[in-house]
């Protein structure tokens, strides 16, 4: 069984497991010709970092032809929420409350946000009850 502790990509990782999340399974050359949209990239440095993850199990991979075919070995969220539980002990001392004020310290928020945040909070509070 995948141990989501063991979760810690890298950023540049990260660049290239947003990239799947969004197209599905992919071949390196077109996750490479997606990371060039952004940033000019060698197709050596996403098949070696690709590789890379695969290895640390970061990438599911087939064979299909004479490519492999790579997907995210996990979730969106299930990597966010380990990013996130790392960012909160490395950074804030476990203190889901001092992260919380210092991103909504430095960020404009939408409306849309603000009464997600809100309801997130409300529904919190109910559970207490």
């Amino acid at each position: 069984m995948k141990r989501k502790k063991n979760l810690k990509p890298t950023d540049s990782e990260l660049e290239i497991l947003q990239v799947l999340w969004k197209l599905g399974s992919a071949p390196v050359k077109q996750v490479n010709d997606s990371l060039n949209k952004k940033k000019e990239t060698g197709y050596t440095t996403t098949l070696k970092l690709m590789q890379i993850m695969f290895e640390k199990g970061l990438l599911t991979r087939e064979k299909s032809g004479r490519s492999h075919i790579y997907n995210a070995a996990y979730r969106e969220e299930e990597t966010q929420q380990a990013v996130l539980d790392r960012i909160l002990e490395s950074a804030f001392g476990g203190s889901a409350g001092k992260l919380i004020m210092q991103a909504l310290g430095n960020k404009n928020l939408s409306k849309d946000e603000r009464e997600s945040i809100k309801e997130l909070i409300d529904k919190m509070e109910r559970k207490e009850k």
